[in-house]
């Protein structure tokens, strides 16, 4: 990484300009003052067309090696192409010298996450895992409640990421190789289980359950997860393709009240539909009328509870403090090392789900 001057932006290069690199990573670098989308690398005619009509000031690339030969020119590297790619590309970048950015999950394994924070640590690299939905605004909203203790002590944390999608849509997502790393326990489980741990620290016990349910499906597209926090907490955590009436985005219960929120955050169709941080004024804001509600006795559906003013959805508040970070020398807002912690959950997983049984863990400490 070269030294760039006060006040120039940060030239960042975006490896993949699929769902993750178009939707999520390009339009929030571009909308985060101080960094510049400098170069995306992508081997699809159509998709660097894409990148130059979107971002005429970019360059595109058709391979890594491409940007690698470009690397003392970068100031960070964003790797947000397939799983299988993740530890390789990453691994390229820290013996580079470039910090980087890469999407969830880091990698298929704890070991190998571990093996990367290890890699930046002994060459000083900055690296961070884009968990985005720490940026949800029923996660941040959730995190106020708790904060202020208006739910008491939590005793059980409900969180669906549930879908209907009945129709394959193909890809290596929904592919079972192993190498892949595809199904919906590594992609939205990444999320539901990291959300449980930043709220309720460490699992030390995990159950799970996953289904291939859809014809032709080869990972599983319905999967339950059961943690049990060294803090007591039990967390339930749902992620499905299959959902044909979904559930509360969050339930929590606590020995004061419970949380009740339907809907999910507004930002990732907002970034689907075009919109921009920074050029809606309404960016991540949601209406009254989905609001959760916080109360005890009553089901929310029935009137029971009082509203609770959702906090603004702020994914671009991720990529300010990367920027941050890298100027300032800062802490990264994602470490490889939580990222291990979810992995090493994920696994467990896995595990239990193959062998039906609870599979213990050590606490982190």
């Amino acid at each position: 990484m070269n030294d760039t001057a006060p006040g120039t932006p940060l030239r960042v290069g975006l490896i993949g300009y699929g769902l993750a690199g178009s939707v999520f990573h390009a339009p929030l670098v571009t909308a985060t003052e101080g960094l510049a989308l400098d170069t995306v690398v992508t081997s699809d005619p159509d998709r660097r067309t894409q990148v130059r009509e979107a971002y005429p000031d970019a360059r595109t690339a058709d391979s890594a090696a491409e940007l690698w030969e470009r690397a003392p020119a970068l100031d960070l590297v964003v790797i947000a192409s397939p799983n299988k790619t993740h530890v390789p590309l990453a691994t390229a970048a820290l013996n580079a010298g470039v910090p980087v950015v890469v999407d969830k999950p880091l990698a298929a394994t704890a070991a190998e996450a571990r093996e990367l924070a290890d890699l930046a640590d002994r060459t000083g690299t900055f690296l961070s895992v884009f968990q985005n939905r720490r940026w949800d605004n029923d996660f941040l909203t959730l995190r106020r409640l708790l904060a202020e203790g208006e739910l008491g002590e939590i005793q059980r944390f409900e969180s669906r990421f549930e879908r209907w999608r009945p129709q394959l849509k193909g890809g290596w997502r929904e592919s079972g190789a192993p190498e892949e790393i595809g199904g919906l326990l590594y992609d939205l489980g990444s999320h539901v289980v990291d959300q449980a741990l930043v709220l309720f620290g460490p699992a030390v016990r995990v159950y799970a359950e996953t289904d291939v349910r859809r014809p032709g499906a080869e990972a599983d597209d319905d999967t339950f997860i059961a943690l049990t926090h060294a803090s007591g907490v039990r967390s339930h955590l749902y992620v499905s393709a299959t959902t044909a009436q979904l559930g509360p985005r969050f339930r929590v219960l606590g020995s004061r009240a419970g949380y009740v929120k339907y809907g999910l955050d507004p930002q990732e169709a907002a970034l689907r539909d075009g919109l921009r941080p920074g050029t809606d004024v309404l960016w991540g804001e949601e209406p009254p009328h989905v609001w959760g509600r916080l109360g005890s006795g009553e089901s929310p559906l029935t009137g029971g509870g009082t509203p609770v003013p959702t906090e603004h959805g702020d994914y671009p508040a991720y990529y300010a403090a990367v920027a941050a970070a890298l100027r300032d020398g800062g802490p990264a807002p994602v470490t490889a090392h939580e990222a291990a912690e979810c992995l090493a959950v994920l696994e467990a997983a896995r595990t239990s789900s193959r062998e039906g049984v609870a599979v213990e863990l050590k606490a982190a400490h």
